[in-house]
């Protein structure tokens, strides 16, 4: 309990608030670096789960790769491409872009898997062409599962990018690795805690936005009509 009432010392001290390394300098950094890997990642993973969803090939292959990424261990891997590209930023993305890949591949092909096949074959029998029934019915149906993984992408991405502190002077991290060096646990805590902030809040934002996509999508018996107008 100490100190967690000295990490709030720390987090709430006006120094901590301006001057190099200042705290919502390294949140900007960090929500910026989350946001970079997963336009990364979404630019490979989601036009590649459309397809498996929507053709049916390659889903097996699918599975295999996500769940061998998935196993990936973060620090090691991040290590491994930083002695591939040496130390800089550039290491950390695409560490952490291999790593933020399975959720949103997943919810791509699952959104699309989801979706009742007659809805399809009704799509298919009104004269829709194959772009059409993805852009018109796959992709509007499929939205809350592909959110949910790029909820579950940011979330990650947000927690294991204090690991980028480790080789770029980057985000949150550094105030976990500045901390553990000059064993500074006030630093190191409230670092921790802001992290946990930011996730929170992010978590909350995709929440909502799936509950939006829900209420925009209406039934399937109902959708069909409104798509073909």
């Amino acid at each position: 309990m100490t100190f967690f009432i000295a990490a709030l010392a720390w987090l709430a001290d006006p120094a901590h608030y301006s001057g190099p390394g200042n705290i919502p300098s390294r949140l900007l950094e960090h929500l910026g670096f989350t946001l970079v890997t997963l336009v990364f990642a979404s630019a490979i993973a989601i036009p590649a789960g459309y397809y498996i969803g929507h053709t049916g090939r390659g889903r097996r292959l699918a599975i295999l790769v996500t769940g061998a990424l998935r196993a990936l261990p973060t620090l090691g891997l991040l290590t491994l491409v930083a002695l591939w590209v040496g130390i800089g930023l550039d290491a950390p993305y695409v560490a952490l872009t291999i790593l933020a890949i399975p959720p949103i591949l997943a919810g791509a092909y699952t959104g699309f898997e989801a979706i009742d096949r007659t809805t399809i074959d009704a799509a298919t029998a009104m004269g829709m062409s194959g772009g059409q029934v993805v852009r018109k019915v796959e992709v509007p149906l499929g939205l809350p599962l592909l959110i949910g993984g790029l909820r579950s992408a940011t979330l990650q991405v947000i927690a294991t990018a204090t690991l980028a502190a480790y080789i770029a002077d980057v985000g949150l991290g550094r105030y976990l690795f500045e901390g553990l060096k000059t064993r500074n646990y006030d630093e190191m805590l409230g670092g921790s805690i802001l992290v946990i902030l930011l996730a929170l809040v992010l978590e909350g934002l995709f929440a909502g936005a799936t509950r939006l996509a829900l209420r925009m999508v209406p039934p399937a018996t109902g959708l069909l009509p409104e798509l073909t107008r």
